[in-house]
């Protein structure tokens, strides 16, 4: 007997340990340089008074960029000034803010053009928008009001911002270069997986990756090196997302219960590392990452093997979760009754609140 065969198995697992953790590293960026280098780079942000976009700010300051903040309010502008200043690398580190509303009609070109005066005359190299606002409701309950403001926060405010730089960065006057330009969105988990409560708020997000989609492929047609990316965060710990859970359906509540929570530095910290990665679809946690696998379409890939044999797993693992989900809703909607009037209906008895008319 060759004695070889005896360890043909052995060599087989070995070689698939061996391909997996390849795999594995690859998709992780152990082995890529980093695509994101901001040292000396200028960087715009949106939505950098707090939470995420703050974050963001302070950990770019850190890696060595330049930052001009955008947010509406002068004051929490100034205190993050601040911290942004306390955490740079070095001292020649230029910091500045700009208030504006990402949600009025043509805010973004002259924004652009006065953050382009205070570089130089050199427009941002990387802008990031993080701007947005979520208020939670369930679609017949909410007024048609709130999904105007928050398409108009959250997607206007983005592709606003969009259009007015690439039109900066890809105008026929300016230069090619081998450092790309970069346009970070950002978005959410609920656009790639969305449950009841979201109604005012998904559409928004889910419009920012067909836009992202759409531009991905558009600036491959320009001489200019622009990339386009799209980061998914889920629940960040944040005010506005303490401000969600006061008026947030208790049904989303319950759904989202053991969904991993992180902090807006957590997120930050995935973000730019995913961004440093070379990653277009940027997701921070385990869950945003499966979400992902599972609504590919016909979106950019970060790593073609990883993500089709990925897609194909969590394809199967969908026959489960969403019947878990949907169980959970339905089970909901028996014991509370119609949603739109068993919270009108609780009332006080012997001091605890009992829910009637069911």
């Amino acid at each position: 007997m060759d004695i070889s065969t005896l360890y043909s198995p052995w060599i087989l697992l070995l070689t698939i340990l061996t391909v997996v953790t390849v795999l594995i590293a690859l998709n992780m960026g152990l082995f890529r340089k980093n695509n994101l280098p901001v040292e000396g780079k200028t960087v715009l942000v949106t939505g950098a008074s707090e939470g995420m976009g703050l974050s963001v700010a302070k950990q770019l300051s850190a890696k060595g960029a330049n930052l001009i903040l955008v947010s509406r309010s002068v004051p929490k502008l100034e205190e993050a000034l601040k911290a942004v200043q306390a955490a740079a690398k070095n001292p020649s580190q230029r910091f500045t803010y700009l208030p504006a509303d990402v949600s009025s009609p043509s805010y973004a070109p002259s924004l652009v053009a006065e953050a382009t005066a205070w570089n130089g005359n050199a427009s941002p190299d990387i802008v990031w928008c993080v701007a947005g606002m979520s208020t939670p409701q369930l679609f017949i309950d909410m007024d048609m009001a709130s999904l105007r403001r928050q398409m108009d926060v959250n997607f206007y405010g983005t592709a606003e911002m969009s259009h007015a730089v690439l039109r900066e960065w890809l105008s026929p006057e300016a230069p090619v270069s081998q450092e790309a330009k970069h346009l970070i969105m950002t978005t959410s988990a609920v656009a790639l997986y969305t449950i009841p409560g979201y109604a005012p708020y998904a559409p928004s997000k889910w419009a920012l990756r067909g836009l992202a989609d759409t531009l991905s492929q558009e600036v491959m047609m320009y001489p200019q090196n622009v990339e386009i990316h799209v980061v998914y965060p889920g629940t960040i710990l944040s005010a506005g997302f303490e401000r969600e859970q006061k008026i947030k359906p208790e049904v989303t509540k319950i759904l989202e219960e053991t969904d991993p929570k992180q902090t807006p530095d957590e997120v930050a910290q995935a973000a730019i590392r995913g961004l440093e990665n070379g990653d277009y679809f940027v997701t921070v946690n385990w869950l945003g990452n499966l979400m992902r696998l599972g609504m590919l379409g016909g979106s950019f890939r970060n790593n073609w093997v990883f993500d089709t044999l990925g897609a194909w797993l969590v394809s199967i693992v969908w026959i489960f979760v969403q019947a878990d989900l949907h169980s959970k809703i339905r089970a909901y909607g028996k014991k509370n009754g119609h949603p739109s009037l068993h919270k009108k209906l609780k009332k006080r008895t012997n001091g605890k609140n009992q829910v009637v008319g069911r």
